[in-house]
Formats: structure tokens, sequence, C-alpha cells
């Protein structure tokens, strides 16, 4: 008898490939490019929790929406999100999702769950270079900008 095994089956959309030739090199630009690959129906509505998978050149090798929450919140599979990075051949990423409310305070959640994740991905020696926090009205928080990295 045979069984079958769940897979995480990953695409990328042709858009994307575009990305392929941008270096990130500070927040701003990680910012940027952020709201312009987020719903702007939903930045104030919905948490949503992404990932930007980058090569060993830090070119953008894809922005995976790995989930979506309520207003307050959402969750984060750490198996699913380390699955994305593995899957991809991913060696540093960038964390970011968005606080509906406006508000840009990294919470403690995000404090844990950012470390949580950067210990974790040691072990594959992948590098969490960012986690970004965007507010609907186009402002930004970085981590690493205010020495949280």
């Amino acid at each position: 008898m045979e069984h079958k095994v769940n897979e995480i089956q990953i695409s990328y959309r042709e858009k994307l490939s575009t990305l392929q030739s941008l270096s990130i090199t500070n927040s701003n630009e990680v910012a940027q490019l952020l709201f312009k690959n987020w719903d702007s129906d939903t930045i104030g509505l919905n948490e949503c929790f992404k990932i930007l998978l980058l090569n060993q050149s830090n070119k953008v090798k894809g922005i995976y929406p790995l989930s979506i929450g309520g207003i307050t919140g959402t969750l984060v599979d750490m198996r699913i999100l380390f699955a994305i990075i593995l899957k991809t051949l991913s060696v540093g990423i960038i964390l970011a999702h968005n606080h509906p409310s406006g508000q840009l305070k990294a919470s403690e959640q995000d404090r844990q769950l950012t470390q949580k994740i950067k210990e974790a991905a040691q072990l594959f020696d992948v590098k969490v270079l960012d986690h970004i926090i965007l507010a609907p009205d186009g402002r930004y928080y970085s981590f690493a900008d205010n020495g949280l990295m």
C-alpha cells in the first residue's frame, strides 16, 4: 500500500522575476518593494506575514505570503516558514508583516517571534537580515535600523 506525503509546492509569478535583478541594500528599499507587492485593499484590514527570499548576493528570489490573519494578529507556522526557505534554497530572508492599526511599535510577540526565527535559521545557515513592520499610511519600522537584530 502506497502512502502519499503532503508536500509544499512553490511557484514564482512571472512578474516577480523582474525582482531578481534587485539587490537589497537598506530597509527603505525593502519597505518600498514590500509596499509595491502588498495588497493595498487589505493592508489596513488584515495582518499578514510575508517573507522576502534572498540569494547569496542579497538579490530577491521572491516574496512569499506565509499567513493572513485578523485585525490584531496572524499565526506564523515555523514548519511551513522553513519548508519555504529550504525548498527555495534561500540563504537570507527578511521578515515582514503589517499592523492594520498603523501602530509601528514592535510588540513583545513580534520581538519573540523574530528571535525564535533567527535561532532556528542559524541551524540552516540562513541569515535573517531584518523584520519590517508596515503601516497602511506608507510608514515602516525596521528591526535592524532600531538595533533589534
